[in-house]
């Protein structure tokens, strides 16, 4: 037995169980419904603790909302238009300019309006959305095969990883973007957008920790500035020519199809661009509920996009020149500069879109068992505003390497898109699958829904295949290894679980084995506290601690944790005890329940409850806190193979300590090694 600070590693958790936090809260399937079962009350999405019940409420939610979750596709016509137009292959003409105004607006109807704001932000797993959410709702749904399950589970994992790779290029190219606009404006500052960029973006993950409530409060009024600005610029150029209006006809971009063919089809690479965001947008969900983020993309963000679009549109058939940078020379010459700082706040906040969207990702595959244990904080009384400093760490080390890397949005482009498009393919899936196999809806119906959107992401999709060789590439080898992690981790973790479980034994018996020993146990003066995952079996620590040691301490005491889903654990239900039979052996186990914006302080908790609830012979100033250190050992075993146990193995090795998360004294920590073969 070695004392130290050293704690859990490997699949051991500490503290809440293996599946005690996993996804299985009611979702729409409680009522049997469909894409848009009618919200009851504390329906996830509409949590009674979010401050939506009047009116301030909804202004501020909204407000936050615009502020975090709209930056991504808000930012989107700096871009969008230049990258359709800027290979040639497009004329900047009546046709082909109505024509992609036309593919502009309908695909932005079609996938963010109808698809995700009407029905795909239905399906939420306890509020939260996002791909992983909708992952979750395919492990509880009553599919007929299992192997159709996890291949639908091992593609939602895919769409997750793609994601990731997502929110690395987003805030690299939005930034950049917003930036260069000093070329236009002051040519001799070229040299300077490199590191305004990275200044910008070191100032932006450095505020995470602050939270996206915070954050949401703060961008909130820019980014209602940003889209006035962006909905102004349009509509000056609309009031000199207004006939583009009727380019949001669909008949222009079905006659840009039929007479351009090859060219109308990889201009969708280009067009896909106004739709980057709303995969974060889904994901973005938990932080505010499903009614804010609508609201908001129907009262201001849409019309807003319309508006500046078809300005742009305009501009390039007054000027065909301006195909090089429509976005700013959109606005008149005085108003470039003031334009370009705007747009470098309205970028950052676009980039706050998808990491926040990354935290609640991340979160997810955790409480799914696809990650270690890793911190992850909330910021607010609402619970899925969150802050992940492994991610946000990660994500930052990732953007500067390909700001420096590709040196411009023009090259950033080439990157983009691939993720975007393969995710929302992935979500139409998976949504009509939820939509047939939880919602129970008729095939019909979930076969000409899923077919329809299906046919439009599978053509941005294809049309974004040949960017792979210049820098599509990178994406993909994110999505992969990000997937390899987590299909490693959730594999390995359901090999170990059951090991583990049969090597702990039940602590019922191991309670009678104690009180069959003759000559009993020594039993060691003072208290010893196991922190463990349930009452079902026996700590390691506690086991290894009368097999190899033969001692027990007059008080022995296992506790778990409990994390609600509620801010704040009412002082009653803080703590349930539980004697395991008998109440004169000093073992037992406690079960603490915390809010999660609760400090999950274990010593404290328990001192609150020091002659009330507790045995009256428990030193809690003196007491050690017994954790175990989980080796995890490579073998030859069938399971996976030789490479995948080292990966899990070292993956292991990045869970966080639970020393500081439960605020353990550290002179008080007791390590009791153990391994187990994988």
């Amino acid at each position: 037995m070695s004392k130290t600070a050293s704690t859990a590693s490997g699949d051991e958790k500490p503290a809440a169980g293996d599946e005690k936090r996993q996804a299985g809260s009611k979702g729409p399937d409680s009522d049997g419904g469909a894409p848009g079962p009618p919200a009851q009350e504390g329906h996830p999405g509409e949590r009674p603790d979010q401050p939506d019940s009047g009116k301030a409420g909804t202004a501020a939610l909204t407000l936050g909302a615009l502020g975090v979750v709209f930056g991504d596709i808000g930012t989107s016509p700096l871009y969008a238009l230049e990258a359709v137009f800027s290979s040639g292959a497009v004329r900047p003409d009546q046709a082909g300019v109505y024509g992609v105004i036309s593919l502009v607006f309908w695909a932005v109807t079609i996938i963010v309006s109808v698809k995700y704001v009407t029905f795909v932000m239905r399906a939420d797993n306890d509020g939260e959305g996002g791909i992983m959410a909708l992952i979750a709702l395919l492990e509880r749904s009553a599919l007929k095969r299992r192997v159709s399950q996890a291949a639908l589970v091992g593609l939602g994992i895919f769409g997750a990883a793609l994601f990731y790779g997502d929110g690395m290029i987003t805030p690299a190219i939005s930034v950049l973007s917003a930036v260069e606009g000093l070329e236009v404006a002051a040519p001799s500052l070229a040299t300077f957008v490199i590191p305004i960029t990275l200044v910008v973006l070191t100032v932006l993950f450095a505020v995470q920790r602050f939270g996206t409530g915070a954050v949401g409060r703060l961008f909130g009024p820019v980014m209602c500035l940003w889209f006035g600005a962006l909905a102004i610029a349009g509509l000056a150029k609309l009031i000199e020519d207004p006939s583009i209006v009727a380019a949001l006809s669909p008949t222009y971009f079905v006659s840009f199809f039929a007479s351009n063919g090859v060219v109308a089809f990889l201009a969708l690479g280009g067009v896909v661009l106004a739709v980057t965001g709303v995969e974060a947008l889904y994901a973005d969900m938990g932080h505010f509920g499903r009614s804010p983020i609508r609201r908001a993309w129907f009262f201001l963000v849409f019309p807003a996009l319309t508006l500046n679009y078809m300005g742009q549109g305009t501009l390039i058939l007054q000027s065909p020149q301006a195909v090089s940078d429509p976005f700013y020379l959109l606005v008149p010459g005085w108003a470039q500069i003031p334009m370009v700082l705007l747009a470098t706040a309205a970028t950052v906040i676009a980039s706050q879109a998808v990491i926040s969207g990354a935290f609640s990702v991340t979160r997810q595959a955790l409480q799914l068992g696809f990650l270690p244990w890793l911190r992850i904080r909330h910021t607010s009384r609402e619970e899925g505003q969150i802050y992940s400093p492994a991610v946000n760490g990660g994500l930052f080390v990732a953007v500067v390497g390909l700001v420096i890397g590709f040196g411009s949005s023009s090259a950033l482009a080439s990157a983009y898109g691939i993720a975007v498009t393969g995710t929302l393919a992935i979500d139409t899936i998976l949504f009509f699958v939820v939509v047939r196999a939880l919602w129970h809806r008729p095939v019909w119906m979930v076969v000409l829904g899923g077919l329809g959107f299906l046919v439009v992401d599978l053509a941005f999709l294809g049309a974004n295949l040949p960017k792979v060789p210049s820098g599509g590439w990178f994406p993909l080898v994110v999505a992969v290894v990000v997937f390899t992690v987590l299909m490693t981790w959730r594999k390995g973790r359901r090999i170990l679980t059951p090991r583990r479980h049969e090597k702990e034994g039940q602590l019922d018996d191991f309670v009678e084995e104690i009180r069959a020993m003759d000559p009993p146990i020594y039993r060691a003066p003072g208290t010893a506290i196991f922190l463990h995952g349930g009452k079902e079996t026996t700590p390691l620590a506690l086991r290894d601690n009368v097999d190899y040691n033969r001692v027990l301490h007059e008080s022995a005491v296992i506790v778990s944790i409990d994390m609600a889903s509620t801010p704040h654990v009412r002082r009653s239900e803080r703590l349930s005890v539980d004697c395991l039979g008998y109440e004169d052996d000093g073992i037992s186990h406690m079960t603490l329940r915390f809010g999660f914006r609760e400090e999950t302080d274990v010593p404290k908790a328990l001192r609150e409850f020091d002659g009330d609830r507790l045995e009256t012979d428990l030193d809690l100033e003196h007491a050690n806190y017994f954790v175990s250190k989980m080796t995890i050992v490579c073998t030859d075993a069938k399971g996976m193979s030789g490479w995948r146990k080292k990966l899990f193995a070292a993956t292991s090795h990045a869970a966080d300590s639970p020393s500081e998360f439960f605020h353990l004294p550290n002179d008080r920590i007791v390590t009791l090694g153990s391994h187990i073969e994988l």
